[in-house]
C-alpha cells in the first residue's frame, strides 16, 4: 500500500481549493451563484488546511 507523505496530505486539499477558487472566479457571473459557492468552499478548503496544520503544530 501506498503511504502518502506529510506533504503530500497538505497539498491535495490546497490544491483542491486552488481548484475550486480558480472555477469558482470563471463562474461567478452566472444567475445560479454556483460560482461563489465555489470560490467560498475552495477558501475555507484552504483556510482549514493552513489552521488545521497550525494547531497540529501547536499541540506538539
Amino acid at each position: 500500500m501506498i503511504s502518502m507523505s506529510e506533504f503530500h496530505s497538505m497539498m491535495i486539499p490546497i490544491v483542491c481549493g486552488m481548484l475550486l477558487l480558480t472555477l469558482g472566479f470563471t463562474f461567478r457571473e452566472r444567475p445560479s451563484g454556483f460560482g461563489v459557492l465555489m470560490i467560498w468552499c475552495g477558501m475555507l478548503l484552504i483556510f482549514g488546511t493552513i489552521v488545521f496544520k497550525i494547531l497540529a503544530k501547536l499541540n506538539s
